[in-house]
């Protein structure tokens, strides 16, 4: 959905972030200015993808329809979803996405591993927008 936060496709398929030269901070969603960490002297920002596989840091339940700037379609009954927040260990941080259709919060635990595969977030007759969800290791989509 938004351009430079992800590329490829299957086993391809990378979140992107940026990693800063000096103090090695890596930052999703992609920073494009200067390096957020306030402790650091600054340095060039590089893109980076990131790990496709990371461990359950926390997880709830979505059961409201989300505000805008989010596409629903109001004629169609809302239908919950899980919310994961993966800590990816090598990167030093914690990204929020939804799980992959079918799999709820009662599918998932704490220290579970998952791992990021493109998703649907709305598709009309002329446009499919895509984003990341996040799947359990060993389900098939």
């Amino acid at each position: 959905m938004v351009a430079g936060w992800f590329s490829g496709d299957g086993n391809g398929f990378r979140l992107l972030g940026t990693r800063c030269s000096a103090c090695t901070a890596v930052f999703f969603p992609r920073e494009d200015g200067h390096c957020r960490n306030p402790r650091c002297p600054g340095g060039e920002l590089a893109e980076v993808a990131l790990s496709r596989r990371g461990r359950v840091w926390s997880y709830t339940d979505s059961r409201y329809r989300p505000p805008s700037p989010y596409v629903t379609n109001p004629e169609l009954p809302w239908r919950p979803y899980a919310l994961i927040a993966v800590e990816l260990e090598a990167e030093g941080l914690v990204v929020l996405g939804q799980a992959v259709p079918g799999v709820t919060v009662a599918d998932l635990a704490v220290g579970m591993e998952v791992e990021v595969v493109p998703g649907v977030l709305h598709e009309d007759a002329e446009t499919t927008w895509t984003t990341w969800q996040w799947r359990p290791t060993g389900v098939k989509a």
